[in-house]
């Protein structure tokens, strides 16, 4: 394992996660919430279960006015503002606080859809971006829910390429107001939007620019309500702009720096995503457990039967492993931002540039957030069985919500490309030491392994199968980018194997860290359950990592080369064997006892 003397004298930088070892007592784990902290996640937790969870069928059924009420009902609470600093009517907490109404709306289905548009990227682009006039028109309003805000950016030519929008802007005659003419599609809350986040070119501007635009501006008109798979209750409407005027006051931010705000605002989606997944899989978890206890066949509770553990298991320790991630990620932020503001750097910009830092992982975070979703209704409705089939379950509506997560925010397989390209890019700017960890580990299969005695340290057997993954991950991603040069950005699919080994060792290592800082704080009290977690993530990820790296290794090595870089990968994720199945009944019935997701 490389030297970590000195890795906790320096905050990490996103994407060192691969070269560098983490201290347990830098990341923050879900057991450290304060009172205060817990006050606020048992307010947006009452919120769901009063106003939203009895409300669902009117809200998928598009009540009129509805879900606009519901958001203003959230923004009497302060749900809204949560992000928003005192001053423009919000709360201002942090980063990872703001994360725990995210994480309660993720139990909302629909209302988790219409809420994170408002609150992210409907808010933030103004929060972050607008001047200060803008930010004390808009903001306060926002904040309290009296306005809602959407945010257009997709057209019916322009998804994943955001930046080829046709929806232009001309500036009139009199220099006065903007002309704006386009469409846009898939905008979420359209339907009861006070304020448009529209992005367009100016004249025959290369970037996108930004524009703030109120609802009842002549020349806008909505399209009828999409009929979706799922999020039936989230307002989704084509938006039509036909010679709108836009005072020039609000083009936001700069002309053709719209490409940066969209990206930026993106960044926070995809992590916030990441929170909201985790809501809707403990919520399915408690119910499906719920159902499990009370179902009987063949004389006993279903929950009983080792098939049915099995999935209790699973479902529960990959939640565990996402909400470990993600809060991990989610105080990297805090820390960076907290760093950037200690520099001078004034608030909003502050936080931009602390989640710019960590938007690779952002993206892994959005990635696994929203497969695991899947992974846990899927179990879910099979557990239910026929009932699961019925729309009469919140269950079955929990499957057909959960699809659109792999496709918001960037589609999963745009965002494993971009994890990917986005750390190669630190390292070609000189930010990231990729390639000297590389060519070390290049240098360590030519070596006889290495069989030293282990170290019976707390975790230090856990730390050096981490370390080995990491390797795995440097020994394919330098060849590939070694053997490949430039072309490498053309291979997806090996774009998306080194995404997925980087992907499940970010996640087993955050486990891990979870553990042992459990451990550390709570001593001979701390409960096994964590290591059962812990031990079965690593196996999990160490199967993962070893499918991936062989299928990129089989797509650009040949024969000799190949033959030892598979070796490689057996020794870097080789694993003692241990008794997997006696450890997710363990964990199930954990769940099983306490009738809810409980970790």
């Amino acid at each position: 394992m490389s030297d970590t003397s000195n890795t906790t004298q320096t905050a990490l930088k996103g994407g060192e996660f691969l070269i560098r070892e983490t201290d347990a007592n830098d990341i923050f784990i879900p057991e450290e919430w304060n009172e205060e902290q817990k006050m606020i996640a048992q307010t947006c937790h009452d919120f769901i279960k009063t106003e939203i969870s009895p409300n669902l069928d009117r809200i998928d059924a598009m009540e009129e006015g509805l879900m606009a009420s519901l958001l203003e009902k959230a923004g009497e609470l302060g749900i809204l503002g949560m992000s928003v600093p005192a001053e423009l009517n919000g709360m201002g907490v942090d980063f990872k606080t703001a994360m725990l109404a995210t994480e309660a709306a993720g139990a909302g289905h629909s209302f988790s859809v219409a809420y994170g548009a408002h609150t992210g990227i409907g808010t933030l682009p103004i929060l972050y971006y607008g001047n200060r006039a803008q930010r004390e028109k808009y903001i306060p309003k926002l904040a309290t829910g009296e306005w809602k805000a959407c945010y257009c950016l997709t057209e019916p030519g322009s998804g994943s390429d955001a930046n080829s929008g046709k929806t232009k802007a001309v500036l009139t005659e009199e220099g006065k107001h903007y002309l704006l003419n386009g469409q846009k599609m898939w905008i979420t809350n359209a339907g009861f939007a006070d304020i448009f986040i529209v992005f367009a070119k100016i004249d025959n501007d290369k970037n996108l620019s930004a524009f703030i635009v109120e609802k009842g501006s002549e020349g806008l008109t909505l399209d009828a309500e999409e009929k979706k798979m799922g999020i039936k209750g989230s307002s989704t409407r084509q938006v039509f702009f036909n010679d709108v005027k836009i005072p020039v006051e609000n083009l936001l931010y700069e002309r053709d720096k719209g490409f940066k705000i969209a990206i930026n605002i993106l960044n926070i989606g995809r992590i916030k995503l990441a929170g909201g997944a985790m809501g809707g899989c403990k919520e399915t978890i408690t119910q499906t457990v719920q159902y499990a206890n009370e179902r009987e066949q063949f004389g006993h509770p279903i929950s009983g039967y080792g098939a049915i553990q099995h999935k209790l298991g699973e479902m529960a320790r990959q939640v565990f492993a996402l909400e470990s991630a993600t809060y991990r990620v989610v105080q990297n932020i805090d820390d960076a931002i907290c760093a950037l503001e200690a520099g001078g750097m004034e608030k909003g910009e502050a936080n931009l540039k602390g989640i710019e830092q960590f938007a690779a992982e952002c993206a892994l975070m959005k990635v696994y957030g929203s497969e695991v979703l899947d992974f846990v209704v899927d179990e879910g409705v099979q557990i239910h069985g026929g009932m699961g089939f019925s729309a009469e379950t919140n269950v079955e509506r929990a499957y057909r919500d959960a699809r659109i997560n792999r496709i918001f925010e960037g589609t999963n397989e745009i965002n494993r490309m971009l994890a990917v390209q986005m750390i190669f890019k630190k390292a070609m700017n000189g930010e990231l030491d990729l390639m000297g960890p590389a060519m070390k580990v290049a240098d360590e299969l030519m070596s006889v392994p290495d069989f030293d005695a282990m170290d019976n340290t707390p975790f230090m057997a856990e730390k050096k199968t981490l370390a080995n993954f990491k390797k795995s991950v440097l020994m394919v991603a330098g060849a590939a980018a070694q053997k490949l040069t430039t072309e490498l950005v053309k291979e997806q699919e090996i774009l998306m194997h080194i995404c997925d080994m980087a992907m499940h060792t970010y996640v087993a290592e955050s486990v891990v860290l979870r553990a042992e800082k459990i451990f550390r704080m709570q001593g001979e009290a701390a409960d096994e359950i964590y290591l059962r977690m812990m031990h079965t993530t690593l196996f999990e990820a160490a199967e993962a990592i070893h499918k991936a790296g062989k299928e990129a290794l089989y797509a650009f090595a040949e024969g000799d080369e190949q033959r030892m870089m598979l070796m490689g990968m057996r020794r870097f994720t080789k694993m003692e064997p241990q008794n997997y199945k006696k450890m997710r009944r363990s964990i199930a019935q954990t769940v099983i006892d306490a009738n809810q997701y409980c970790f």
